[in-house]
């Protein structure tokens, strides 16, 4: 048995058989021709290129029901192939070199994304993989190839690939696919956007998948820790097995139904609602029983090249608005920086994660950060919005994101462009300044959101990206209650709202604790809502509220995981333990790796 570990893209949990799909990298042959032959190699060029477009288009056509941000994907790569410079470098190349046209292809893709994968921004080196897509359809029509196509698998699969390409995406067998296992890949790439839309649990970034996984292999899928188990042992089959079959007795997606209250046995009621980072998502929330978005992270529209436009914002969030029918939608303004690079944004810092970034990063671009609230006030005259500002850590930030949300509506009533005269600003609490104060950050809130996921990683002083600490990222730390418990009582005070938007809000097993310490509204991955339901409406307020005062006056994490295990073990014996309140185990120089000191 190995585990391997990649990155969370598409959550779910999956076992089942492999199939490795070996790249389509066709020999590129290279040879000399003659400088008389530069114009029917280049009319070769031109015409395979049209025909790649061509292709391009009818997938988009095909596709057409996936939603926006894919089809903005199939529109980059269009562009790419008819992008005049593209064609411009292929022209001289070939007129210098005098090499058959295949190979110029080639020459050029792959200069170009050696620029980009040394790039400093991710998202720019996610884009390497579209150049070596474009690049490989247009040398595969030279050649006269036509690749497999994942459209005709006739049984269910684990994909297991280098690299799956937009075209495969786009037109896999969906039914068949039931979980995808990537080597390459980030959240942010554009495999990650079709597969998250597709709702396929995946996995990606994982580096040796392919050299590890064999067609036929035994494989675990877990979407949720980003996490594949390769031949598992017999007892953590068996673990798995029982995780999926509890699922489907007491904790499966439809039980309790979908339109049911989440209300506990004694009438407390709180609202469940779903986390999205593009509009794509927003169609699918309501499957799982959502009472609105209660994150939609708007940053992931500024990842790509001119997405960023005050129209191309307003029919992204219209969109989601339009989707919801309805129910809320609260949208929290740009996120960017620390490990969110915007293109051509090149601000060099020795600590990202406490720098330029968020209302930071927009508090100091006025023009910039009206433009985006004034997107988002036209698009609350579709229906119920809320505005959401990140990384608060004080009244005075507050206080100025509130002032040019004023200008914001100023320039909107000047231009007669509608929006809702009750739009709500809140405050997202994820800084230990913005706790410790927010009593005074409720005075100007509508509402409050707990960041856990940023408020756990800046209380305890841990990069969760370092895996030489990350271990001490723990929600079970006594602080993290505490803080959370604080946050909640000065909204009370103050007559507002507190949601908690974090992982941690997603986990059923830290449901009860939630619910204990007061918390309003909980905020997840969709997916995840069935669970959590499960948990509120099969337990009472009263106990959820003993067992958080127990968690408050403990002292060691220990002794928090300890509470919260027994209270799940006694009352939901079939709910899975929770990995957000693992262990502390302390990793060492010679086990997973060398730490050269």
């Amino acid at each position: 048995m190995k585990i391997l570990t990649g990155i969370s893209a598409g959550a779910g949990v999956v076992i089942g058989k492999a199939l490795v799909v070996q790249e389509n990298r066709p020999e590129i042959p290279r040879y000399a021709i003659d400088p008389g032959e530069t114009p029917a190699e280049l009319a070769r060029f031109v015409t395979a290129a049209r025909e790649a477009a061509e292709e391009l288009r009818t997938l988009k056509k095909n596709s057409a029901g996936l939603g926006w941000e894919q089809g903005a994907i199939l529109d980059a790569h269009l562009m790419m192939v008819e992008d005049p410079d593209f064609h411009y470098q292929i022209k001289a190349r070939l007129e210098s070199k005098y090499d058959n046209i295949e190979w110029m292809v080639f020459e050029v893709a792959r200069d170009l994304s050696h620029k980009l994968v040394q790039s400093p921004d991710a998202y720019l080196r996610e884009r390497a993989v579209d150049v070596a897509d474009v690049s490989r359809r247009i040398i595969n029509r030279l050649l006269g190839i036509t690749p497999f196509s994942l459209a005709d698998l006739r049984e269910d699969v684990i994909l297991a690939a280098h690299n799956l390409s937009l075209s495969d995406a786009l037109t896999m067998n969906r039914e068949r696919v039931k979980a995808l296992v990537m080597d390459t890949g980030s959240r942010i790439s554009h495999t990650a956007i079709i597969i998250r839309a597709f709702g396929i649990p995946s996995v990606l970034g994982l580096s040796t998948a392919v050299r590890e996984i064999t067609s036929g292999d035994t494989l675990i899928v877990d979407g949720e820790q980003g996490q594949v188990i390769l031949d598992p042992d017999k007892a953590t089959l068996r673990c798995f097995k029982e995780k999926l079959a509890n699922r489907k007795r007491g904790f499966g997606e439809f039980v309790p139904p979908r339109d049911s209250p989440a209300e506990t046995t004694d009438g407390r009621r709180v609202s469940l609602k779903a986390n999205i980072g593009v509009p794509g998502e927003a169609e699918s929330v309501h499957h799982y029983g959502a009472e609105g978005i209660g994150l939609y992270r708007s940053e992931f529209l500024f990842l790509q090249d001119g997405h960023g436009s005050e129209e191309q914002q307003y029919r992204a969030y219209s969109r989601v608005v339009k989707a919801m029918a309805g129910k809320p939608v609260t949208i929290r303004t740009i996120d960017i920086g620390g490990d969110k690079v915007m293109p051509g944004m090149r601000v060099p810092e020795e600590n990202p994660l406490l720098g330029w970034r968020a209302v930071r990063f927009s508090l100091t671009l006025p023009e910039f950060f009206k433009t985006q609230l004034r997107a988002i006030l036209r698009s609350s005259a579709e229906g119920p919005v809320r505005i959401m500002f990140p990384m608060i850590s004080g009244v005075e930030e507050l206080e100025e994101a509130l002032t040019i949300l004023e200008e914001a509506k100023e320039e909107c009533r000047g231009k007669g462009q509608a929006f809702s005269a009750d739009i709500e600003a809140g405050t997202m609490i994820e800084i230990p300044g913005a706790v410790m104060t927010a009593d005074i950050l409720a005075e100007k809130s509508a509402f409050f959101s707990i960041g856990t996921n940023d408020l756990i990683q800046y209380s305890l002083a841990v990069d969760r990206g370092n895996e030489k600490v990350s271990y001490l990222a723990q929600p079970s730390h006594p602080a993290v209650p505490r803080f959370i418990k604080r946050t909640i009582d000065a909204a009370h005070k103050r007559g507002i709202p507190a949601a908690l938007c974090g992982e941690l809000a997603g986990d059923p097993a830290a449901a009860a604790l939630l619910l204990g310490l007061g918390l309003d509204e909980f905020s997840m991955t969709a997916a995840a809502i069935p669970q959590v339901k499960r948990v509120i409406r099969g337990t009472d307020y009263e106990s959820c509220r003993v067992l958080a005062e127990q968690v408050l006056a403990a002292s060691s994490c220990r002794e928090v995981q300890a509470l919260v295990s027994g209270w799940n073990a006694e009352r939901f014996p079939g709910l899975e333990p929770s990995s957000l309140y693992a262990g502390m185990d302390r990793p060492r120089a010679g086990n997973g790796g060398s730490h050269g000191i």
